[in-house]
């Protein structure tokens, strides 16, 4: 699994770092076929205070991409917000993905 954190207009801190592989842990921990991972930290100069901080997270996993963003006024909440929207698009990819279907009992007795 390949991992970069980078941020814009923000100095990504050994703190920011291990926060955010502790929240990916959550994610790995439901899908474990996950390829490459791209984490944006943002801070945007915009006039208004509410919303400045940005997270945004590019997932490549076997199939598909999927692509997560989330603001908030502080970083840790943005990141939060987003590892939680992440999770739920992960769980269900990994619904879609796993075969539901089952063989029926008669076409074992059948094959047997």
């Amino acid at each position: 699994m390949n991992l970069t954190i980078s941020g814009h207009h923000l100095e990504v801190t050994p703190a920011l770092r291990e926060y955010v592989l502790t929240k990916l842990d959550r994610v790995t921990r439901h899908f474990d076929q996950v390829v490459d991972i791209n984490v944006l930290l943002t801070v945007e100069k915009q006039k208004e205070k509410d919303r400045r901080q940005r997270a945004e997270i590019n997932v490549h996993v076997k199939g598909r991409d999927i692509f997560v963003e989330q603001s908030h006024e502080d970083l840790y909440a943005a990141i939060d917000q987003l590892m939680d929207k992440l999770d739920r698009q992960v769980c269900r990819h990994k619904d879609r993905v796993q075969d539901h279907h089952h063989t029926s009992p008669k076409r074992l007795e059948l094959g047997a």
